[in-house]
């Protein structure tokens, strides 16, 4: 698998604070969106998060860096030895993935080598990636597509079979029903045969933007 982190835009070294209580985490990432919300991967500092919720925790950029390459080497100088003796860190081991994982690659063998906690971190990573970097969403999803056409075929000029469509309906009767649906609190609005989708209780807002309820087609 290729490290897809290598052609993002910015590389940065950063810190999550709580500030509840001070304990912090310095980290690394890579992305083209330095507005992605996201503030970081270890252990400790996700489950701080999942006890305190995100509101209660910052994040400062403290330098950037021109490639994903130099910002690891800078991550092992500045997480090292004597800063994981510091009470407030929450970082459990050294950066710069000498005691961690090198590479996404690695991360995945490793994952289907076993190991509950191994599992259960690659698992918190991959929920936070899904949600904040949108590149990765689309690698990942792709690589999904490929892996079912290769294992199955591909899908095109096939249709279900009436018997699955009857079981994907009730399925998806049962999933996507009331504030299961991913609809749910959103309706259409247009202006000047443009649409857009919206939440139900921003339509007066909209509204008195010139928009109309509904979708142009």
């Amino acid at each position: 698998m290729a490290n897809f982190k290598e052609t993002k835009k910015h590389h940065y070294l950063y810190k999550t604070t709580n500030t509840l209580n001070n304990t912090y985490y310095i980290g690394i990432h890579s992305t083209n969106n330095l507005d992605d919300n996201y503030l970081g991967s270890g252990t400790r500092l996700w489950r701080a998060i999942r006890k305190h919720g995100k509101e209660n925790f910052k994040k400062e950029i403290l330098e950037y860096f021109d490639s994903r390459k130099v910002l690891l080497q800078r991550e092992s100088e500045v997480v090292n030895s004597d800063l994981l003796k510091e009470p407030l860190c929450m970082n459990l081991k050294p950066g710069g993935g000498s005691c961690g994982f090198c590479s996404e690659e690695h991360a995945y063998k490793f994952h289907a080598a076993g190991g509950r906690a191994v599992r259960r971190l690659l698992s918190l990573r991959h929920s936070e990636k899904m949600k904040t970097d949108p590149e990765y969403k689309s690698f990942f999803r792709q690589r999904i597509r490929d892996s079912y056409k290769n294992r199955y075929g591909s899908f095109k000029g096939r249709t279900h079979s009436d018997e699955v469509k009857v079981k994907i309906g009730k399925t998806n009767s049962i999933k996507q029903k009331g504030e299961k649906n991913s609809q749910y609190g959103t309706c259409w609005v247009t202006k000047e045969g443009i649409n857009k989708k919206i939440k139900k209780e921003e339509l007066d807002t909209f509204t008195l933007q010139g928009w109309s309820k509904g979708r142009f087609k």
